[in-house]
């Protein structure tokens, strides 16, 4: 008898020379490959996840420093999930099983209802699509207030991107579009902003990534006459580039090149995370959305290769 696997039911995608997971276990992507190379530094069929691979992050991405934050009026404590740093991390949905619905053999929507608890009292219906197109991948997100008051909302993606032909990241080109650089304190909670501009941070231009650690939150990002902005990720030779775009409702990038992750992971990916807010923005409340009553909110990020 074959074990089940820690991700739960395997949803697969195909598309031309497009191959894609989508698991039942936080509704994530599992795998994402191209022509046989895989676009994305993803989890094995029998491996529990890590590292949040792949994982939706909602009702808000990041972190809450103490799990602490206050809403209408109300003082609300969540669950520490990042025990070392004292922080609840990534939301609610990352180890709850999804289900899906619309299901073709290039698309899936998978769907997940998310009830009051005493860190979160409010309830929101969660959708996710994954599809496969001729341009790439595309996923779109839309949560909706369930419940009779406004709630607040974030939402953020995880998924890491690896270097075509390379075992580790640190040859890859990277391009980022983003201006400011949020600087964090030692638990990783923003608090203040710089500019990148002739920094260690300033990737407008491509460059090489090499050895420089990354566990930063990124915004004022420029964005193309189509209204997204888009983060490269190549060979030195430039044989072989991905591109992760993310529109409008994603105004923040988190980037991380996995220096906390378990030795064997170690920057074998470099994640690029969509944010609709910064980290720690049930405090802080940047850009934390005011989600009204029977209102939906809407965010796509997506995948290009060439």
């Amino acid at each position: 008898m074959t074990a089940p696997s820690p991700s739960g039911e395997q949803i697969e995608l195909s598309y031309g020379e497009q191959r894609a997971v989508v698991v039942e276990v936080g509704g994530a992507l599992r795998t994402y490959s191209v022509g046989g190379r895989e676009i994305l530094d993803g989890y094995a069929l029998s491996e529990l996840c890590s590292g949040g691979r792949g994982h939706p992050l909602m009702p808000w991405p990041n972190r809450v420093r103490d799990g602490r934050y206050e809403w209408d009026g109300a003082d609300l404590q969540l669950d520490i999930n990042e025990p070392a740093l004292a922080n609840a991390i990534h939301g609610l949905v990352q180890w709850r099983n999804w289900s899906w619905g619309e299901r073709e053999p290039s698309r899936v929507v998978m769907a997940h209802s998310l009830h009051p608890t005493p860190g979160y009292p409010f309830a929101l219906e969660l959708a996710i699509s994954y599809e496969l197109l001729d341009r790439g991948l595309v996923v779109t997100t839309h949560a909706t207030n369930a419940a009779a008051r406004a709630c607040p909302y974030g939402v953020g993606f995880h998924p890491y991107l690896r270097l075509a032909g390379a075992s580790l990241i640190n040859d890859g080109i990277l391009t980022l579009p983003a201006a400011t650089h949020l600087v964090a304190d030692e638990r990783l909670i923003p608090q203040s902003r710089e500019m990148v501009a002739g920094g260690a941070f300033d990737f407008r231009a491509p460059r090489v990534l090499g050895d420089l650690v990354v566990d930063d939150c990124f915004t004022d990002l420029e964005r193309d006459s189509d209204g997204l902005a888009r983060v490269a990720f190549e060979r030195p030779d430039g044989s072989a580039s991905t591109v992760l775009w993310l529109d409008s409702a994603y105004p923040y990038l988190m980037v991380f090149t996995g220096e906390t992750l378990p030795l064997a992971d170690r920057r074998r990916g470099i994640a690029i995370e969509p944010m609709s807010c910064a980290p720690n923005a049930l405090q802080s409340g940047e850009g934390l959305v005011r989600l009204e009553p029977g209102v939906t909110h809407v965010a796509r990020w997506g995948i290009e290769f060439a």
